[in-house]
This record gives C-alpha cells, sequence and structure tokens, in this order.
C-alpha cells in the first residue's frame, strides 16, 4: 500500500467525525451563493478591469506567483494595482504601501509584491468591495485591479475569475471544511472563467492533463491551462546581488504551507539540505532567528548558506539589523510560473483581450455620455 494510501486511511475515521460540521459549512456557504446567485444579494461591477486570482481551497495552490506573472505580463501596458486583504498583518482597514511599508503593515505576499514591482500600486483591504472605490480614489490612473485570493469573495463581480487548483490535490478530490481544505463546494468552479492546474511536475504528459481536464468537467465557456513551478536566479537579501547556490550546503528556511517542491529542487542542485520549517506566514520573533544562527554555526561543512522564499524574506527583513550583526549569509530564491504545452500565448491573449476589450467598452461608455 502507497503512502498516499496509508495516510488516507489513517485519517478516514478523523473525517467522518468532522462530516457533519463540514455539512453544516458547507449549508452556510451554499446558502450564501443562492442569494448571490439568485439577485437578493448583489455584486458590484467596476469600471475598470478586474481580475480576481483565487481558489476553493485553503492555501497552498500557488496564487503569489501566479499575480507576479500577471502583473510581468500587464504593468508594462498598463497602470496595474494588487489588491489582497493582507493576511496574518497587523493593521486594519485600506492600506496603500508607500517607503514606510513593511510586512507587519500590509502582511508578506503584498510587501513581496511591493519590493519587486516598485512601479506597482500594491493595496490591501479586508472588504474589496470598500477597498476598490478607495483605491481608485487614492490613484485615478490606476486602470487594471488584480484581485489576491477573492474567490469567495462574490460582493464584487470581477470581469476575469481564475480559479487555481494544485495538481497534487485537486478541488474535484477534496472536501469541505473542516474534514477537508475547500471553503466551498466543488461546483463553485463553475464561477471560473479560467481553471488553472498549478504545480504540475517536470514531464507531466498531455496524456495525463487530458485525464485532469476530464475530471474538473470544464462548461464550454471555460479554459484550463497547467501551470509549473521554475526557480529564479537566488539574491542577497540584502545587496540584492545574485548568490549562487550550485553545490552549497543549504540550510531551507521557510514558512510556506506546502514546501516538498522547493525542497526538492534544491536537494538537487545542493550537497545537502537542512530543513527549517515553521508554519506557513509564521513571523519571527528573536527565539527563531537565535536558532537559525545556531544551526548555520553549528553545522560543521564548508560552503554553506540559508535559504529562503521572497515572502519569508519579506519577514525576516523586520529584523535586518540583527541579522545583518549575527552575520548571517541568506540567499532569497524567487518562485515563478510557465504556463505548460506552450499554451502560455494563448493565455496572455485571453487576459489581454479582456482588458484590451472592458477599457475599450468603458472608453465607448464615456465617449456617449459626454456626447
Amino acid at each position: 500500500m502507497s503512502s498516499k494510501n496509508i495516510l488516507y486511511h489513517f485519517f478516514l475515521p478523523l473525517r467522518l467525525l468532522l462530516y457533519p460540521f463540514s455539512l453544516l459549512y458547507g449549508g452556510i456557504i451554499w446558502l450564501r451563493n443562492k442569494l448571490y446567485d439568485s439577485g437578493f444579494l448583489s455584486s458590484i461591477e467596476f469600471s475598470v478591469p478586474v481580475i480576481c486570482v483565487g481558489n476553493l481551497s485553503v492555501g497552498g495552490t500557488g496564487k503569489t506567483p501566479h499575480i507576479e506573472y500577471l502583473v510581468r505580463l500587464l504593468q508594462y501596458r498598463y497602470k496595474i494595482a494588487t489588491m489582497s486583504r493582507g493576511y496574518k498583518r497587523h493593521t486594519q482597514g485600506f492600506i496603500i504601501a508607500d517607503e514606510n511599508t513593511n510586512a507587519l503593515r500590509i502582511g508578506d505576499e503584498p510587501m513581496q509584491y511591493h519590493l519587486k514591482f516598485p512601479e506597482l500600486v500594491v493595496c490591501v483591504a479586508e472588504e474589496r468591495l470598500t477597498g476598490i472605490p478607495a483605491l481608485l480614489q487614492r490613484e485615478p490612473s490606476t486602470e487594471v485591479i488584480l484581485l489576491d485570493d477573492a474567490y469567495q469573495h462574490r460582493s464584487v463581480k470581477a470581469g476575469l475569475n481564475i480559479l487555481i487548483t494544485d495538481y497534487a490535490n485537486p478541488f474535484y478530490n477534496d472536501h469541505i471544511l473542516p474534514a477537508g481544505r475547500l471553503r466551498e463546494k466543488r461546483s463553485a468552479y463553475k464561477r471560473a472563467d479560467v481553471i488553472l492546474v498549478s504545480k504540475c511536475p517536470d514531464g507531466i504528459s498531455k496524456l495525463d492533463s487530458e485525464q485532469i481536464r476530464q475530471k474538473i468537467k470544464p462548461m464550454l465557456t471555460q479554459q484550463v491551462f497547467f501551470s509549473g513551478i521554475q526557480y529564479g536566479q537566488t539574491y542577497d537579501i540584502f545587496s540584492k546581488e545574485n548568490r549562487d547556490i550550485a553545490g552549497c550546503n543549504i540550510i531551507l528556511v521557510c514558512c510556506i504551507a506546502k514546501p516538498e517542491p522547493l525542497i526538492s529542487h534544491l536537494e538537487q542542485i545542493s550537497e545537502s539540505v537542512h530543513v527549517l520549517s515553521y508554519s506557513d506566514h509564521h513571523y519571527f520573533v528573536s527565539n527563531d532567528l537565535e536558532e537559525i544562527n545556531a544551526a548555520y554555526n553549528n553545522w560543521t561543512t564548508e560552503n554553506k548558506i540559508i535559504v529562503t522564499t521572497e515572502k519569508d524574506a519579506a519577514r525576516l527583513l523586520l529584523h535586518k539589523d540583527k541579522i545583518a550583526a549575527m552575520g548571517m549569509k541568506i540567499a532569497v530564491i524567487p518562485i515563478n510560473v510557465n504556463i505548460l504545452f506552450d499554451e502560455g500565448g494563448f493565455f496572455d491573449m485571453l487576459v489581454m483581450n479582456y482588458v484590451e476589450m472592458t477599457i475599450g467598452e468603458n472608453q465607448d461608455i464615456s465617449a456617449q455620455e459626454i456626447n
């Protein structure tokens, strides 16, 4: 019996015990969605193109690198803004990132966007319905809004809904919370315009993708794409200069939901990997830094280095003075995505066509109102 099947049978009794709570939670979400579908609760549509990138499950599907993919696609033609809720930030309300912003104020993922894309307008708001008008008032030149993790925020009607599901744990095999990881019923995938299967393994065949597509059962109006992970050039956390980690002995410091693909990649290019893993979105404290420093200093090997992700670096930089004083060498590894099966051009065209068409329609409406 495979380890996956062993785990399934091990957790099956617990899942059965939690199933009544899943029915209750699922019933509440079903009623909420019905109220939106019937028009009893209204969804507001805005005059700028709004692209929602979200999922049905809780975390770990790779939304952040897909948001970055869209930023790179659009940023040289349009004024782009991202809006997130700012998970685990220590503030509330609507905030636009500025030169004084840190991860505590806006959250680690928005801070990652802010550090990587200086021209990007990065903002956070728990309620997108009030956050978008606040954004457009503060930044009226905004032409496209990317909503990060807002698939369940139905008070805002996005013009393009991109639903991401993890290759290793697709939504059609999952269950509603708390028995599973789904935020709502599997059938909610029907609201998406694009379904993107993320974190596909290297060498995935076209036959594999077609089998997944059949299990998804997309509607005629939906497009299905597949993406894989690409790791970028590592760089120093402070100087931003490139750092070559090939052949090094690596201490990986990470606080991400599913670090296995990253660990596998580092094991392929390094001498050895020692992992210090914390909970997703964990904010480092002094004891953590001391643990990391001790692991680094006590490892009696040459050519050693600490490696972390860009999301984790956004939180580590809250302690940059202490890290610098400890003399720890930390390299940051970017995590990017690529669209598989030579369909990247089709995906890009789909996104660009939506943006161009929406902007064109709104310009025509404005011209008619003037006349």
